[in-house]
């Protein structure tokens, strides 16, 4: 489930860029200015994050649909050992397959160098920069997903504002880092581009963020404070986490 998910978000990120980048895209030609392209690539890729989390698939894997999340949880104590290091390899799998797809689909399109498979590289400010914001995005995400999904009153909006972020951090972060804060989703552009150029910065940066931003969450609440390792826990789905949403949900 985590494979297929990512895999769609993949497709989508390379519709979403021909669409909008490609010279010869109607759209793009409609829509000259590049903040204007951006903030409804945003709004496209929030909106699928969010049909994502919502999904009955990611209701029941819980949608982390990034290694960063799987392993900030695990450290928080939310998930199997096991479980994890197969949830990490199949997102990057789900992410590498996805993004084959897409360029099996696609085509020519998807590799000019005005697209060039949605890779993820730093913006014209540079590497220092960069990783900053990568790191920096990563913390706030994860912290938005822990107050959110961990609180009585806002766990079931947990997938409308990690889809809000995406969208902004789109708009706003995209041209700094070129917006991944998942090491699966920009290997898989990388490996079919064949450019790795700074590949270390969305490897480190994002796990960094999110671990800190765990760290601070149980030192400031408690680890007991974080209930499971799903996104979406406003259902019936099965979970395979150590989960105690029962008591969340009771309000004890």
């Amino acid at each position: 489930m985590e494979a297929s998910l990512l895999g769609v978000f993949m497709i989508s990120i390379c519709v979403a860029g021909v669409l909008l980048e490609h010279p010869e895209s109607p759209m793009h030609q409609a829509v000259e200015n590049a903040a204007v392209r951006r903030a409804l690539g945003g709004t496209a890729m929030g909106i699928v994050a969010i049909s994502i989390f919502c999904s009955a698939w990611g209701k029941r894997s819980g949608a982390h649909l990034n290694p960063a999340v799987t392993l900030s949880f695990f450290v928080l104590g939310k998930i199997e050992r096991w479980d994890a290091i197969f949830y990490v390899i199949f997102q990057f799998i789900g992410a590498t397959v996805g993004m084959l797809t897409a360029d099996a689909l696609i085509g020519l399109p998807l590799r000019h160098s005005a697209v060039n498979y949605a890779v993820t590289t730093p913006g014209p400010v540079g590497i220092a920069a960069a990783f900053s914001a990568e790191l920096l995005i990563s913390f706030v995400m994860m912290s938005t997903v822990l107050i959110a999904s961990n609180s009585r009153r806002l766990h079931q909006w947990t997938p409308l504002l990690a889809g809000i972020l995406v969208a902004t951090y789109i708009l706003i972060e995209a041209p700094i880092s070129g917006m991944s804060m998942n090491p699966a989703r920009t290997f898989a552009s990388a490996f079919s581009a064949r450019d790795w150029t700074a590949l270390w910065i969305y490897f480190i940066a994002p796990l960094i963020g999110m671990l800190a931003s765990g760290q601070v969450y149980s030192i400031r609440n408690g680890v007991d404070q974080v209930f499971c390792a799903k996104l979406n826990h406003a259902n019936n789905q099965r979970c395979i986490f150590r989960c105690n949403y029962t008591t969340l949900k009771a309000g004890q």
